[in-house]
């Protein structure tokens, strides 16, 4: 089956959505009748339902007939299994930080992530338009606007009302 990673179980759901095709397959789930079941239909709909079941990757047709495919069930499971993430998607739940890396190394990966998507270089904003933009991706606004200054990727002007992207943390992405 030459299916697209992750794809696998459409054309099996799709196969099982028909009705007709739904028996074949729980026939040949059950070693029932397959043969006798397409037989009945007319040659047009056997060849349709023949089609379909071998189509889905769940079936092949073999010298005796038809047989199922072992390794379809588990080849998609194998596929919907999540993946980890090994890189900052780790600490984010649908782009937002759900956690910070405990490693100073996946800490500045994370920050650098987060600064190069609130700051522009050379652009200097105020503390609303910040964390408004930081309020996209966490919660804990002031936390993370202390993290970007202690880390030095942003500065953060003496009365705290302005904030500008460190020209060296706009030149290193994050590995």
């Amino acid at each position: 089956m030459t299916q697209q990673t992750g794809k696998r179980w459409r054309p099996v759901i799709a196969a099982l959505a028909n009705p007709d095709v739904r028996v074949a397959f729980g026939l040949l789930l059950m070693a029932g009748d397959v043969a006798g079941y397409l037989d009945a239909k007319s040659p047009s709909r056997r060849e349709h339902i023949v089609r379909v079941l071998t189509a889905s990757g769940a079936v092949r047709v073999e010298e005796g007939g038809l047989e199922l495919e072992p390794t379809v069930f588990a080849d998609i499971l194998a596929d919907a299994s999540p993946r980890k993430a090994t890189d900052i998607g780790r600490f984010l739940v649908d782009g937002r930080i759900t956690q910070y890396p405990a490693s100073l190394r996946e800490r500045d990966d994370l920050l650098r992530w987060v600064v190069g998507r609130v700051l522009e270089h050379g652009e200097t904003v105020s503390e609303p338009v910040l964390t408004g933009r930081l309020r996209v991706l966490v919660d804990d606004t002031a936390l993370l606007r202390r993290y970007l200054v202690d880390a030095g990727l942003v500065d953060r002007s003496r009365d705290g009302a302005a904030y500008t992207l460190r020209g060296d943390a706009a030149d290193t992405p994050p590995s």
